[in-house]
């Protein structure tokens, strides 16, 4: 019988076992030879050697699990923002040193062969991010665990700029291939579409509801690999990829239509050809819809294959199954798993719903409407009409709860039901959830309240017990070990190792913020961070930049509600200031911005076009003598923001109060150093609370302010008329200032600002320019600064997602460690 077990000499720690593993990999996976192998080739070699190291442990981890046969974490998430593997991988299965001698032998240099590493960009903000955390904890935990997804084969779009504009192309990160995925087309699922349902009588003469689907294509799944730091335990992250039934119709060939001949297989792959679709057009909802559905109904047929290697008993599936709903993208699951049970498994209503309620647990990412997905019932009826049907029943029985529990409030009736009437029907995807699930969270302290009284107010009313708080959190292994190493490398020094996976132990650098000669070295170790970042910018946009400047940084994804504007007004707001006396002592400071616009979201587009225009001038007029620097680098992603992270002396987190959810760019700043600046909203609130309101630079309404003033009627013109300079800075954009005198090209930006501004920057505009001013001087006292980013570091252990996932396992799922020997 042949082993388990790679040969030891593939997976050994000696130099000599580790290089021949190299020359094989080269050989035999790659199929290369040592003289005429090129650098991409020894990149793919050394990707499948470390490869091997986890493929070991995770046979070792498999049959841990087969014993044991835990319950299992099945995590649903539409996105994962997984970054580069090989330095993790490297890292996890502690092979960086062997790599880099192996190599230095042959003259080559690890870091070239890391910058080949394609970043999957399989996500577009901190949603996919924070999944990917969540894995590398469970992981790390030895948590059993699988995440699943979907393989775009493009992600996240390119980001380049022409003449200030965004400009988008594809991300083909499959285009060389993939080390890190297997495919596994023998576990290919049938997932259907359209169709119709029909009545008929079982053979026990019961009642019975079949889907006679229209259309059917399959999920091929593909595993990565998820490894824990410290531990052998390894999970998978599994990603499905849509195939054609049919791939090739030779009749229509030999006919000569050549097009319709794969016409199937080329509609059937468009599911999962691109991450999120713009869906404001018909066909881009219906694309979207089916990709949900797609990935979710691979998964649930997986999770009970899975399930059933080694159980039977229905009673068992919910003490063996917890799956996590990663916001509203997955609720579709919830219909399709009482599809399974009902239509499949021939289980009564009654039984089903029970399992189906004690399976599903939902966290609710966002406070915003717009945010919570809405179908049309349409498209429901067209696509899924056997969950329609579902529904209607899920609803019909939820409704009859809630006359029963608040007679007479047929207003509650409404307001309450999954169906949203009036106008186009819609499916509330969020209701679905909230009746559907036996937990729902929020990700912030705040946000979590907020979720309770206002956007789910009426479902906490009812089910109080259901509603929790899990604050977000970050793997310190990729934000602080592998993006900081010189940081990394010091804390260890100053305190062992045991931080990585104990993040509190942090709190044991305190001390050491009163020591001037500690100081100096994290000092030395910033400015070192900002010297490689200051070549990045200078390789990626052509400015220089002062390394003695602050680094006043704003990296996240472009959305109003974030108010990059707000900061674009501050920025004017100083340039005037120089404009109107050119000798005014104005502390240097260099701003920096990251972010990518959705395509179809115009108005954060044109955010970004202002602030390339701002730059432009800024950058280039004497009188500003290099006080003053904008910086916006292109194409934002987890490898450049590895990047950014460390070199940041202040963290810009100035959303309006009662929109972020939780935010984990905040943390990551954090800890590697950085002040924030920022209002009370999304787990700054935590943020400050830990690291000492006087090492936090706060400014702005409040939540329970915001909802006030919007209530008594919020007139933005106000602001402009009692402030000048705010005025001055309006003005400045309006005449065509930064755009070479086109008065028309930002009149949405001066309009929107005048008669709307959803998102007060108005109201908070004379606060905001005060504070970052009082941080800009706080940073002239360097020894003082730097005591106050110790102690920012040091006091946010908190903020691991090796805390969060222990909170969500033992708070919701209850599930348990498996040590793998």
């Amino acid at each position: 019988m042949m082993s388990n077990h790679i040969s030891h000499t593939r997976t050994s720690r000696a130099i000599d076992d580790f290089k021949q593993a190299l020359s094989d990999s080269l050989y035999y996976a790659q199929g290369s030879a040592t003289a005429s192998a090129s650098l991409y080739d020894a990149y793919m070699a050394l990707a499948y050697t470390v490869r091997d190291f986890l493929i070991e442990n995770w046979h070792r981890t498999t049959e841990a699990h087969y014993a044991a046969n835990p319950k299992f974490v099945y995590y649903l998430s539409a996105e994962y923002l997984l970054g580069q593997q090989l330095t993790q991988n490297l890292l996890y299965t502690d092979t960086l040193d062997l790599a880099r001698e192996a190599f230095a032998e042959f003259d080559v240099k690890l870091d070239d062969l890391i910058a080949l590493d394609k970043e999957p960009g399989l996500g577009n903000g901190g949603l996919g991010r924070l999944a990917a955390c969540f894995l590398d904890s469970l992981a790390t935990l030895d948590i059993p665990a699988v995440g699943y997804g979907i393989r775009y084969e493009y992600g996240i779009f390119n980001q380049s700029f022409r003449d200030g504009w965004q400009i988008e192309s594809p991300d083909d990160w499959l285009f060389l291939g993939n080390p890190w995925e297997f495919s596994k087309p023998d576990d290919m699922v049938a997932v259907h579409f359209g169709g119709r349902t029909e009545q008929y009588l079982d053979d026990n003469g019961q009642y019975r509801i079949r889907w006679i689907p229209g259309d059917t294509i399959l999920g091929e799944p593909y595993h990565m690999l998820s490894p824990g730091y410290g531990t052998r335990h390894v999970n998978l992250i599994r990603l499905w990829r849509a195939r054609a039934t049919k791939e090739f119709d030779f009749q229509l060939f030999d006919f000569g239509d050549y097009t319709r001949a794969v016409e199937q297989k080329v509609d059937s792959e468009t599911i999962t050809k691109v991450l999120y679709p713009n869906d404001n057009a018909p066909q881009g909802r219906e694309l979207r819809l089916k990709q949900q559905y797609f990935f979710v109904a691979c998964s649930l047929r997986d999770i009970i294959r899975r399930f059933h290697i080694r159980n039977h008993d229905w009673e068992q599936f919910p003490n063996k199954v917890a799956i996590q709903l990663n916001d509203t993208h997955p609720v579709v699951g919830i219909p399709e798993l009482m599809r399974l049970l009902l239509d499949e498994y021939k289980l009564d209503w009654d039984r089903a719903w029970d399992i189906t309620r004690r399976t599903f647990a939902y966290t609710c990412h966002t406070l915003m409407p717009e945010a919570l997905e809405r179908w049309p019932v349409s498209l429901f009826e067209n696509l899924l009409p056997r969950h329609l049907e579902i529904i209607y029943e899920i609803n019909h029985r939820f409704l009859q709860l809630v006359r029963e529990r608040y007679p007479g409030d047929e207003e509650r009736v409404i307001r309450m039901s999954i169906i949203e009437e009036g106008g186009e029907r819609m499916v509330r995807m969020a209701h679905l959830a909230a009746i559907g699930s036996f937990s729902i969270n929020g990700v912030a302290a705040l946000q979590s309240r907020l979720l309770a009284e206002r956007t789910l107010a009426d479902f906490a009313d009812l089910w109080p017990e259901k509603f929790n708080n899990k604050t977000n959190g970050v793997t310190p292994r990729r934000f602080v070990r592998l993006a900081n190493p010189r940081l990394s490398e010091l804390i260890t020094e100053t305190i062992g190792d045991g931080w990585l996976r104990d993040l509190e132990r942090l709190r044991e650098l305190e001390p050491y913020a009163g020591d001037p000669h500690f100081r100096q070295r994290w000092r030395a170790i910033k400015q070192a961070n900002k010297a490689d970042l200051a070549a990045i910018i200078r390789e990626r946009t052509g400015v220089d930049v002062d390394l003695n400047s602050q680094f006043d940084v704003m990296v996240k994804r472009l959305h109003e509600y974030k108010r990059q504007l707000l900061k674009a007004l501050h920025i004017i707001t100083l340039y005037n200031r120089i404009k109107a006396d050119p000798t005014r002592q104005i502390a240097p400071r260099t701003f920096i911005f990251g972010a990518k616009a959705a395509p179809g979201y115009y108005m954060a587009k044109l955010i970004i076009k202002l602030i390339n225009s701002i730059a432009e001038v800024v950058n280039h007029d004497p009188d500003v003598r290099e006080r003053l620097k904008v910086v916006f680098l292109p194409n934002f992603n987890v490898s450049l923001a590895e990047q950014i992270y460390p070199a940041a002396d202040l963290s810009e987190q100035i959303s309006m109060a009662g929109k972020e959810a939780s935010g984990t760019g905040n943390m990551k700043f954090a800890l590697n150093g950085a002040i924030t600046l920022g209002t009370l909203d999304g787990a700054n609130i935590e943020i400050r609370d830990l690291v000492g309101a006087e090492n936090f630079f706060l400014f702005g309404l409040t939540a329970d302010e915001v909802f006030a003033a919007k209530q008594a009627g919020y007139a933005p013109r106000r602001y402009v008329e009692e402030n000048a300079e705010l005025a001055a800075a309006i003005d400045r954009i309006a005449s065509g200032f930064f755009s070479h005198g086109d008065t028309e090209i930002f009149l949405p930006i001066v309009d929107s600002l005048l008669n709307h501004d959803e998102f007060m920057l108005l109201a908070d505009y004379a606060a905001y320019v005060e504070t970052a001013e009082h941080a800009a001087a706080a940073y002239e006292d360097s020894e003082a600064w730097t005591h106050m980013s110790i102690l920012n570091c040091a006091r946010c252990g908190h903020f691991s997602s090796d805390r969060t996932m222990r909170q969500y396992c033992t708070e919701i799922w209850g599930v348990r460690p498996v040590a793998v020997e």
